[in-house]
């Protein structure tokens, strides 16, 4: 499954990733591309997932109508995330589009 990373996603994440394609915003060249831009960029591209820490996005966004899906993670702290790597990585596996997914990171 082909995974774009939004800004602010830490990369470390790739690793929980395994058989799938990830690439981050700033690789693509958008990483100054506001929200409603950068998912059509994404799903023009041919994107099935967006991986995000904006959990804004849910209330900026209407994305009942998107081809891919949004998974948000309740923090960008990679010392909490580190250890949430099966939640994520099945999050990622059972999204489906349209659907917005928070991913809660433990704080401790």
């Amino acid at each position: 499954m082909l995974v774009l990373f939004d800004q602010g996603t830490p990369v470390g994440i790739r690793n929980f990733l395994r058989g799938h394609v990830v690439k981050t915003a700033y690789e693509q060249g958008w990483s100054t591309l506001l929200n409603g831009e950068l998912l059509s960029a994404a799903e023009k591209a041919g994107f099935k997932v967006l991986l995000t820490t904006d959990k804004n996005l849910i209330h900026q966004q209407d994305l009942s109508k998107r081809k891919l899906a949004v998974v948000v993670l309740g923090t960008n702290r990679w010392s909490l995330i580190k250890s949430a790597g099966q939640s994520i990585a099945d999050a990622v596996s059972a999204a489906v589009p349209g659907a917005y997914t928070l991913v809660e990171i433990p704080s401790e």
